[in-house]
């Protein structure tokens, strides 16, 4: 049996990722262990890891907090001597290829997202592109889980073609049948009207998923459709900020924001159109969730998302930062119902042919 230590710092589409990569492996033949920041919870992962450790691991730069973490996870690898470390997302990635050197396993990186691809200022991205670009040299395989991922790191120089290996993200699609006649969240248990047209979103209130964008196209919308009501599911280091922002725009009793929710799948049945507006974006794994849901999209057209999405065929791409664009999207799904049953059909498509969890479990114990 052979043993894998997942060290992980980011929660979200991460999370979802570790929890669905992890339920769908073949626990007689592999044992996985979670090191993982406090944003974490044990019970979710009750009879699916052998052990489950916490380490104080912060997505911002501290020095400090940033070597006691890795003593720590260098501990927790001679404790456990995995045959295979997997680290996820940035920070996890460089602190636990650090924590990891000269230590005897295959490890793997996946970084969820370039770090040097937010919009972060130009010093910034220079030193996360130095970061990567060394770092890679302490790993045995860099994971991209897109196309675009994988051509970013390439023109950045961050390693050389055999070192990289896109494994396209995906969704548990069969567990989704299985629960979907359980998601029994109603509008009138949220107190939402049941005439309510329901405009969503899945994702952090960060500056990354855009809700400033999304409470602008709010009110636009609003004023063309009187029963509009408006869902953002998650939370974030931006949620008093877009609160304020919703009494600004006076529709704050057509907004409901969720906090987080460990089903987004439950919300999203209750969409009638979904979002996805982030300003940069390594893969972004709740449009396949939108489409396995057969909620017709509208998402940004930026880094790794027309991967996923072709224009007017699965779903409606944008520019970022234009709600006016937003707008004028969601109107042409809302008047037009062969417009929006083709894009539904052609996502469902999708998802299925090409963005199933099982196919990325495969492609992952591959490499292994």
């Amino acid at each position: 049996m052979k043993r894998i230590m997942h060290i992980v710092q980011s929660s979200g589409g991460v999370e979802r990722y570790i929890l669905m990569l992890i339920k769908n492996m073949d626990l007689s033949k592999y044992e996985n262990i979670l090191v993982c920041s406090y944003d974490y919870n044990k019970k979710n992962y009750n009879g699916l890891v052998m052990a489950f450790e916490h380490v104080d691991m912060h997505r911002e730069i501290n020095f400090l907090k940033d070597y006691y973490a890795c003593i720590k996870i260098r501990k927790l690898i001679k404790k456990y001597s995995p045959d295979v470390v997997y680290m996820h997302s940035s920070k996890a990635g460089a602190i636990g290829r650090l924590a990891n050197i000269g230590l005897d396993n295959m490890s793997l990186y996946n970084p969820h997202g370039w770090s040097f691809n937010m919009d972060c200022g130009n010093f910034k991205r220079y030193i996360y592109r130095w970061i990567e670009k060394i770092l890679s040299n302490f790993c045995t395989k860099i994971i991209a889980i897109s196309e675009f991922e994988m051509k970013s790191a390439l023109a950045n120089n961050i390693c050389n073609f055999n070192k990289i290996k896109v494994i396209f993200n995906g969704v548990d699609i069969e567990e989704y049948y299985q629960k979907n006649q359980l998601y029994h969240i109603t509008k009138k248990d949220l107190g939402i009207p049941e005439e309510a047209y329901i405009f969503g979103t899945v994702g952090r209130l960060t500056k990354q998923k855009s809700p400033d964008v999304f409470i602008n196209f709010a009110a636009l919308i609003k004023k063309e459709i009187p029963n509009a009501y408006f869902i953002l599911v998650g939370n974030g280091d931006q949620q008093a900020e877009i609160e304020e922002m919703i009494k600004t725009k006076k529709i704050a009793d057509s907004v409901l924001i969720t906090g987080w929710v460990d089903e987004p799948m439950q919300y999203i049945q209750l969409f009638d159109q979904a979002f996805l507006l982030s300003r940069w974006e390594g893969f972004g794994l709740v449009l396949a969730e939108y489409m396995l849901g057969r909620k017709p999209l509208v998402a940004t057209n930026v880094n790794a998302i027309p991967d996923l999405i072709e224009d007017g065929k699965n779903g409606v791409l944008v520019s970022p930062d234009d709600p006016y664009a937003v707008y004028i999207a969601a109107m042409k799904i809302y008047k037009d119902e062969m417009y929006r049953k083709q894009l539904v059909k052609n996502g469902l498509e999708c998802v299925k042919s090409r963005f199933d969890i099982r196919r990325v479990v495969k492609e992952t114990v591959e490499l292994l």
